[in-house]
């Protein structure tokens, strides 16, 4: 945040921001989790019980004994079919059950008759050798050669293929095969995928042990040796079977066996509990956007002390919260009305054969029906309409027709990886009115295209002209907050202030308000530090640190060091870093081993370079400089172009008295990725370290030309132009910003200074003015 000191006036803020100490290492390494591109996501919201406004007079009774169990092993799922057949014949041939096979004849269902297929500038071939699959493409190196297909995976409306390239990894082959139209297709077409691209498939990207195989086998394990740089995984089954949902099977054998007396039939998880936390968070392990926080997850332990889940960023969704990249189920799922009142996945879908439980429009009527009541125990259906939902009245167009289903209009959806259709679960309702204004996906838009999609707006407006008027929603506040436009801040404020809002919209917006600083956005940011749900707090220890330096923020997030959920342990100590050097009293021993968790997390993916650069900023930070260049080394043995590790790496080597080594690493990565954006725009900070101004502004505008859209980039060129004198040139650059970035914080308050600096006061006005109607209480403006 630049300097808010006051120089001139209060309406005259001295904002002058100063390269060499805001930059000297870019925004982009300041990771504090691994965020890597299979990563994805969320988790529920737990109420607290009610209290007793008395507590009343009771017996005192000895507590019943509870049999403690022996950690349960997994076993061998066939011991599952003598008492479960009903179960296991919905299973069987399910996409559970084949979402990965060994390659074999019968599971291999491409063709693999020394076909050709040519794509992204690479040719490949297919072919079999006796009952063997493989696959002449280029490898890493950009050479043909020759791969063998180890494992299938999925069986409709695509399969992949699984190579095996030695030392144990798996890379899931980015061409794939449409199992309707029968032929090969790319999963990234006309993106240039080639072997210098990130996501092709020898690069870490693509790596299935890391991003794949957990959520189509059963009971699995990485096992990665970062010594040898190779992989043992194991797994106790292939597909999700029985286990890999309910969890190890030993202690309930021994339980229906009449052996023990153990809750849950010997299982760690009731998913038949009332609550359906349980069953949506078991879910929610592979139907979500997450990172992990280890190897493998720990049956009946929160969602997050296992992963990280996302929240709904402008990457992954749209403002109203639907479906953008590939997000999977759960994410969309807990923004509904369904989640809060109850409901959950196997309300809807069989769990063991994933198939819906009533065909066409059935689903949806066990809820929404004349009678308006839930015919599936333990769903609130309070405020639940009694109509005929199945009726034209309802949904307006002709039976059997489009639009005449359900999921037509409130499960709209997209496709990904090439075929495969995804509906969104947030069960929205349909608004071509508003849908225009926000720039968000819509289900009659994209029926009714063109001027049919006029006409529909227009009749929607007839259709609607009696509804209640509406209180602020999220997507429409949200619309404001990300586009910076008048009454983004007090939107935000509002929103968070609403006690009905889902968990996932909550812990979005808290991610905002560190764009609209002031006194009540650090008291809303504060709050929900006690928020019931895990992601909410995990939310707003990030809020919080955002507004606060380190020793202010210790009394509010040292309580959170001993959450009952490891996500938020651990960000709370990450955020504690700082302060932690001076010592924390009476909370320095659980700062010490949340940290230690924090530690172990990165050093369980030790196979990714995202955890080992983060390794390396914690061990900076820590004062362990022998452990950091080590790490960072070790950041780009496990991917040589993940650029962050090597930038970092350079300016280490260049702070320790090696700027030769320094210099020449950079120039080297330069000279093989030339247009890498990150790489150029460290070029120009170094030059400027190095007191050579003219270099360092060609390689800092260079990095902008490759990444017009970065706000970092644009940010520090418009401050470099300013020291070297280029004013009028550095006042262009953020004028540009905001028109792509009108919420930018940043560039508005630096574009006031860089205004007064070259005498154009009414334009500094301007935009103070223009600011003051966003965010009026903004801290900079005091």
């Amino acid at each position: 945040m630049p300097n808010t000191k006051n120089k001139a006036s209060p309406d005259q803020p001295d904002l002058r921001p100063t390269l060499m100490s805001r930059y000297l290492f870019p925004v982009i390494i300041a990771a504090l989790l691994v965020v890597v591109a299979g990563l994805w996501f969320f988790l529920n919201r737990p109420q607290p019980a009610a209290p007793l406004a008395h507590e009343p007079a009771v017996a005192v009774v000895a507590a019943p004994v509870i049999p403690k169990a022996a950690p349960a092993n997994m076993v061998d799922e066939q011991q599952c079919q003598g008492c479960h057949s009903a179960q296991v014949k919905d299973w069987q041939g399910s996409h559970h059950q084949l979402a990965m096979q060994q390659a074999d004849p019968q599971t291999v269902l491409a063709n693999f008759d020394n076909v050709q297929f040519k794509s992204e500038g690479e040719r490949t071939r297919f072919y079999r050798q006796n009952n063997e699959f493989w696959v002449n493409t280029p490898g890493a190196d950009g050479k043909p050669a020759d791969f063998k297909v180890a494992y299938t995976f999925g069986i409709a409306p695509l399969q992949q293929y699984l190579i095996d390239v030695g030392d144990g990894k798996l890379q899931a082959l980015g061409i794939a095969w449409d199992t309707e139209k029968k032929g090969w297709f790319h999963l990234y077409p006309g993106q240039g995928v080639n072997f210098k691209n990130p996501l092709h498939w020898s690069k870490p990207s693509q790596n299935a042990n890391f991003m794949c195989v957990e959520c189509h086998t059963t009971g699995y394990k990485r096992n990665f040796d970062a010594a040898t740089n190779s992989f043992n995984s194991q797994w106790n089954s292939l597909g999700v079977g029985c286990q890999a949902c309910h969890g190890p099977a030993s202690n309930h054998l021994q339980a229906v066996a009449g052996k023990s007396d153990l809750p849950h039939a010997g299982f760690d998880v009731d998913l038949n509990s009332k609550d359906a936390t349980a069953e949506i968070e078991t879910c929610a392990r592979c139907h979500a956007r997450r990172a992990p926080l280890g190897d493998g997850f720990t049956v009946g332990k929160r969602l997050m002390d296992d992963y990280l889940p996302s929240v709904l960023t402008r990457e992954l969704y749209a403002l109203d919260g639907k479906i953008k990249d590939e997000v999977f189920e759960h994410g969309s799922f807990a923004q509904s009305k369904m989640f809060d009142k109850g409901v959950r996945c196997s309300n809807c879908h069989n769990p063991h054969s994933n198939e819906l439980k009533a065909p066409g429009n059935g689903v949806c009527l066990q809820c929404h029906n004349p009678a308006g009541k839930a015919a599936i125990p333990g769903i609130d259906d309070k405020g639940l309409q009694a109509k005929n939902y199945d009726s034209v009245e309802h949904h307006r167009h002709t039976e059997g027709k489009p639009g005449s289903q359900c999921v037509d209009c409130h499960m709209p959806g997209k496709l990904y990886m090439g075929n495969d259709f995804r509906h969104d679960h947030s069960f929205s309702l349909p608004n071509p009115v508003r849908a225009k204004t926000l720039g968000t996906p819509d289900a009659c838009l994209t029926c009714h295209q063109g001027k049919a999609g006029d006409k529909v707006t227009e009749q929607f407006k007839l259709w609607t002209a009696h509804d209640a008027p509406q209180a602020a929603r999220y997507d429409e506040s949200l619309w404001l907050i990300r586009g910076g436009q008048p009454g983004a801040a007090q939107a935000l404020y509002e929103q968070l202030q609403r006690s009905n809002l889902p968990a996932i919209q909550r812990a979005t917006l808290l991610a905002e308000l560190a764009g609209y600083p002031s006194e009540s956005a650090l008291k809303l940011a504060s709050k929900d530090l006690n928020d019931p749900a895990p992601q909410v707090r995990e939310s707003a220890v990030r809020a919080v640190s955002a507004f606060l330096p380190p020793a202010e923020r210790q009394p509010l997030l040292t309580p959170l060091l001993n959450d009952s959920v490891r996500a938020v342990r651990i960000i709370a100590a990450r955020n504690l870093l700082g302060a932690s050097r001076n010592g924390l009293g009476a909370a320095q021993g659980a700062w010490e081993k949340a940290i230690g968790e924090y530690e172990a997390v990165q050093l369980s993916l030790a196979e990714r370079a995202e955890s080992n650069l983060n390794l390396a900023m914690l061990y900076q930070a820590s004062g362990r400089n022998a452990e950091v260049e080590p790490k960072l080394r070790a950041a780009l043995l496990r991917d040589p172009d993940f650029f962050p590790a090597l930038v970092t790496l350079a300016q280490w080597l260049e702070a320790s008295g090696r700027s030769v080594e320094a210099k020449t690493l950079l120039g080297d990565g330069i000279k093989e990725h030339p247009d890498a954006a990150l790489l150029q725009h460290t070029q120009g900070l170094a030059l400027i370290r190095a007191g050579q101004p003219a270099q360092a502004m060609a390689a800092l505008q260079k990095a902008v030309k490759l990444e017009p859209e970065s706000a970092q980039y644009r940010y520090v060129l418009a401050v470099a132009l300013h020291e070297s004198g280029e004013v009028d040139k550095a006042c262009a650059q953020l004028e540009d910003l905001l028109k792509r970035q009108p919420s930018n914080r940043d560039a508005r308050l630096s574009l006031i200074q860089f205004y007064l600096d070259s005498g154009q006061e009414p334009k500094a006005q301007a935009v103070l003015q223009a600011w003051k109607k966003i965010n009026p209480h903004d801290v900079a403006l005091k």
